[in-house]
């Protein structure tokens, strides 16, 4: 029987199944309205061919990243995009640090949890979802939070990112639009769809041009949290 639950204010219909998705998305339960924005559903002939093609997946990640990729789908439609980043919610704002993989984007987070404890919180740990409403942009969690499923079901305005690399030293400064731009698209997924696309363009020009975006070189010593969040606290654009 599928459920309905409500992800970054839109109303989602699916059937979870496996972990880490089925108990990730309790938080997202909801009781409201019988209507629905949109629908996931993964087929039986979508598992099989997903399988194919990738025969080391099984299929709790499969159900996790098919269905990961059709929230997304609806998500580009309603000026909103699903971003490969921790994100911490300190006094009621979000702050967001994107990398590769293994480049330290959590263990700089987890250094905001402790020296701004207890004030901060991980929003959502692998893919928040960002929304442009009303000339803002704001952060939610999202039940597609990694393995170490930290999110909460919340909304926080978007205070700005920072695109994190390691170094010796604790540095942060302005990225340039065209670093920016760059860096958004290779942390988040590429639609195929031309029209999908296109929004999406539309919809990172906008983010560049309201919201604070940071090259971040740090350690892993509890300075580089402090150097980061005395920068993008001040909010200021380039």
């Amino acid at each position: 029987m599928e459920n309905t639950y409500r992800i970054a204010e839109l109303v989602i219909r699916m059937k979870p199944e496996y972990a880490p998705l089925l108990p990730q998305s309790e938080a997202y339960r909801y009781d409201g309205r019988e209507e629905y924005d949109y629908r996931i559903h993964i087929s039986e002939e979508m598992y099989l061919e997903y399988e194919k093609r990738f025969p080391e997946a099984d299929r709790p990640l499969i159900e996790y990243m098919m269905t990961g990729a059709q929230f997304y789908s609806a998500l580009i439609h309603r000026q909103g995009l699903l971003l490969h980043a921790s994100a911490v919610e300190l006094d009621g704002k979000a702050y967001l640090f994107s990398a590769p993989s293994g480049t330290g984007k959590s263990t700089h987070t987890s250094l905001w949890l402790k020296e701004f404890a207890p004030r901060a919180r991980i929003l959502n740990d692998d893919k928040p979802a960002l929304r442009l409403q009303d000339g803002k942009f704001y952060v939610y969690g999202t039940p597609w939070s990694g393995k170490s499923d930290q999110s909460l079901n919340l909304k926080v305005p978007l205070q700005g990112i920072a695109f994190l690399s390691r170094g010796e030293e604790n540095r942060i400064s302005h990225a340039s639009s065209l670093f920016a731009i760059r860096s958004v698209l290779e942390q988040t997924v590429r639609p195929k769809e031309p029209s999908a696309a296109s929004m999406l363009m539309d919809l990172i020009n906008q983010l560049v041009q309201y919201v604070p975006i940071y090259t971040l070189q740090c350690n892993m010593e509890p300075e580089a949290a402090h150097v980061s969040y005395q920068t993008m606290l001040k909010g200021e654009m380039l």
